[in-house]
């Protein structure tokens, strides 16, 4: 489909694919510390004040990602940035309960042009993905550089030209995402018409 898979000693670059990464997930209000006595359960805020070295049992899960740092700082950084993949019915709620190839070719094309925060990943029994996937742009994770370097072979392909091409500017898009509300620059009648699927919406001064 629409990878390249890399041998070991490639370098890691924007658009790689790791399996196995290490997920940590934290609660502010319930944290369990190690001090002299044992583990004790805090809030992070008490434990951030106590110690300037705090440690900590976390929770850890492995998850699939994507490198998003570009390929001049994956050379030399301290650490690299990737974003989690998941399956592509829980990153896009439109596509649950789609079947047939008309809902799909729908939803991976125009969706995929309106909806900035994820990037489809088509299957390939090669990199390991069994059914649709999807980047997830609001999803990330940092590991730092001299361990990914160690891990590569846990690598399981790389985006090809084309689509680590399409790749870079989605990923650019989302980050310079502009937040507005589409309907400010409707005139009165205008909006009554966008209120018709939309009643949720309130008019701004000038279209009152």
């Amino acid at each position: 489909m629409i990878y390249e898979f890399p041998t070991l000693d490639q370098p890691i670059r924007q658009g790689d694919v790791f399996t196995h990464l290490p997920r940590i997930e934290i609660s502010f209000e319930n944290l369990t510390v190690l001090d002299e006595e044992g583990p004790l359960d805090i809030s992070w805020e008490e434990a951030a004040f106590t110690s300037e070295n705090v440690k900590a049992i976390l929770p850890v899960r492995p998850v699939t990602a994507v490198v998003i740092t570009q390929d001049c700082d994956t050379l030399r950084a301290n650490e690299i940035s990737l974003c989690e993949i998941r399956p592509f019915r829980d990153v896009e709620g439109k596509a649950k309960h789609t079947k047939d190839a008309k809902g799909w070719v729908s939803i991976i094309t125009q969706h995929s042009r309106m909806n900035l925060k994820w990037f489809y990943l088509p299957p390939d029994d090669q990199i390991g993905f069994d059914d649709k996937m999807a980047v997830d742009f609001s999803t990330t994770l940092r590991i730092r550089r001299v361990d990914l370097e160690g891990f590569r072979r846990f690598r399981k392909g790389r985006l090809n030209s084309v689509a680590d091409e399409h790749f870079r500017e989605r990923l650019a898009e989302f980050f310079r995402r502009y937040p507005y509300d589409e309907w400010y620059a409707l005139d009165a009648e205008e909006l009554a018409e966008y209120r018709k699927r939309n009643p949720e919406v309130a008019a701004f001064p000038w279209q009152k």
